[in-house]
């Protein structure tokens, strides 16, 4: 019965469960973006969830090494992964409107040009937005933060809020800035089983933001992610 109450779901609610799952982006010339395919991601590790959560701190200084295209992909998974045929995703969401986009601003990953990047949760792939290593301009929006700027790669977690607030009005505001909390402490705890450290960043400027990486979402939070000092 319920598995039949979820294929009903993706029908009638297919613009949440399935937002930001595979659209097509385009440059200004009309060309499809480039789209990178991640490496699959584990759903079993050496570090269980209570060690996890035990160990869990914020980290803001990182060793000036790159990380793997693998540890990249599976803080994307940890986000906002597909766990379940339906859509379903690693952090739950009101209604399955799933209004979050994850993007990644890159410096250092190994096999993976500097950039920045959109999450494609149904493919679990990469789509190529922008050129060039942008996280000293990241930082300057950040008010100036240095982990900003000296992290291997910044995910960017920002919303298109109308996916949950068409169905929940005002309320679905609220719903939203939950979500994201779900998000960070995903992106926390999985940093920290693979040896990496994060920082939940909320001061940045959220024009500035927008301008730097020419989205239309709203930036609810940024994540540099590298291996602690």
């Amino acid at each position: 019965m319920w598995s039949r109450v979820r294929e009903v779901l993706v029908v009638v609610l297919g613009v949440g469960t399935l937002a930001g799952c595979g659209q097509a982006f385009r440059n200004a010339a009309g060309n499809t973006p480039l789209t990178i395919s991640l490496p699959a991601p584990r759903q079993v590790g050496p570090v269980s969830v209570e060690e996890s959560l035990a160990a869990r701190r914020s980290e803001r200084y990182y060793r000036q090494e790159s990380l793997a295209l693998a540890e990249l992909a599976q803080l994307l998974w940890a986000a906002q992964g597909i766990t379940i045929d339906w859509g379903g995703r690693t952090a739950p969401s009101a209604g399955a409107t799933y209004p979050l986009e994850v993007f990644a601003v890159v410096g250092a990953v190994e096999g993976l040009a500097a950039g920045m990047y959109q999450y494609l949760p149904a493919e679990h792939s990469l789509v190529h937005r922008k050129s060039g290593d942008l996280r000293t301009e990241l930082s300057e929006v950040a008010l100036g933060q240095p982990w900003v700027r000296e992290a291997p790669f910044v995910l960017v977690i920002a919303a298109q809020y109308e996916r949950t607030t068409q169905r929940y009005g005002e309320r679905g505001i609220r719903y939203v800035h939950i979500e994201v909390g779900h998000v960070g402490q995903n992106v926390y705890l999985q940093a920290g089983a693979l040896g990496l450290g994060t920082v939940a960043v909320g001061a940045f400027s959220d024009d500035g933001v927008k301008r730097l990486l020419e989205i239309e979402e709203d930036p609810l939070m940024l994540m540099p992610i590298g291996r602690p000092n």
